[in-house]
């Protein structure tokens, strides 16, 4: 067999962790990085914050700086843990040799990206509403959001079903690629441990008002450059996808509401979603029996149907595809040049 360089031997797991995140998804039943990750998060978020934390926010017993002191140290301690194990995971698999290096590396990227659960998962709220069943639909749709569902008609489960899967391209799918393709499983999970401290402590509710700012402000920092290829990867996706996309539309509502949302993220894939689909997304909802004024995306060209969601995990796959091809593309540039 002829020797291959460890920049081939990257082109070949990250291919393959694609694929199999193409036919096995996320396999709930064996261990977990990302789930590891999370269990650290929650050890620290009890050992660091603990006591500093006051059921009122206004408390004069609350010590705001010291609270983002203690954000500041679980960031660090999370991405240093993140960062040593698995790079030392990856050095002992390649030391073992080529094969077994590719073979860990391809898993580890696998688990990196959520496309084929996020359709899942999503899809499960299609076919609910699909056999007429609302409250099978919300309880589904309960799974993928945080906001409140039991609230929720069919056309408020199913924006909430196509806004998750517009969202999550990114942060689920796109930027995890993109962090994996520049820096292997090793930079790709730095960006999942950030994203998984954003998701759990990154609210600015009573407790997290300040503990969890740090870890929100890193998350908005790594997904500010993947959420805006994200929507051109969208629109280019459109482009490819059939007639009941439009490019055009896409691009002039990305345009036009792409800062549609508190994130400087979120908005960005949200509203290529919503122009190529034709549909209005986003508005007021309820989180924690609070109603949360947001604008809302996209022109209402015709109502939202549960069809939508079909068609924006449609578009979600071929973006994604189109963004795996041109990581490939620019590493076998890069092979060939060096």
């Amino acid at each position: 067999m002829q020797e291959i360089s460890l920049l081939q031997a990257h082109m070949i797991a990250f291919a393959a962790g694609f694929g199999l995140d193409i036919i096995i998804g996320d396999p709930h039943r064996m261990p977990h990085p990302v789930r590891w990750i999370g269990n650290l998060i929650a050890a620290l978020d009890r050992k660091l914050l603990g006591e500093l934390a006051d059921n009122d926010p206004e408390s004069e017993l609350r010590d705001r700086a010291a609270e983002r002191r203690a954000g500041v140290r679980l960031v660090i301690y999370v991405v240093l843990a993140t960062a040593v194990t698995t790079l030392a995971v990856m050095t002992a698999a390649y030391k073992l040799g080529i094969v077994p290096g590719i073979i860990v590396e391809a898993i580890l990227t696998c688990y990196l990206l959520a496309m084929t659960s996020l359709r899942r998962e999503s899809m499960k709220v299609y076919d609910e509403l699909k056999k007429g069943s609302l409250a099978g639909a919300r309880h589904a749709v309960s799974m993928i959001v945080g906001r409140d569902t039991e609230v929720l008609d069919e056309e408020g489960v199913t924006k909430a079903a196509v806004e998750t899967v517009a969202e999550n391209l990114s942060d689920g799918v796109i930027a995890p690629m993109l962090y994996a393709a520049i820096g292997g499983p090793v930079l790709g999970l730095i960006y999942k441990s950030i994203n998984t401290m954003d998701s759990m402590v990154g609210y600015k509710n009573d407790r997290y008002m300040w503990f969890g700012a740090p870890a929100a402000h890193l998350d908005d920092a790594v997904n500010f450059i993947p959420a805006r290829i994200s929507a051109f990867l969208l629109i280019a996706a459109s482009a490819v996808s059939g007639r009941e996309y439009s490019a055009a539309g896409a691009y002039r509502i990305w345009k036009r509401d792409r800062f549609n949302h508190k994130s400087p993220n979120a908005a960005q894939t949200e509203s290529a979603a919503a122009g190529a689909l034709g549909v209005r997304l986003a508005g007021d909802a309820q989180y924690f029996g609070r109603i949360v004024h947001k604008p809302s995306i996209g022109d209402p060209v015709r109502p939202v149907e549960y069809e939508d969601i079909r068609r924006v995990n449609r578009l979600m796959i071929a973006a994604a595809v189109i963004g795996e091809a041109l990581c490939l593309a620019v590493m076998y540039i890069i092979s060939v040049t060096i």
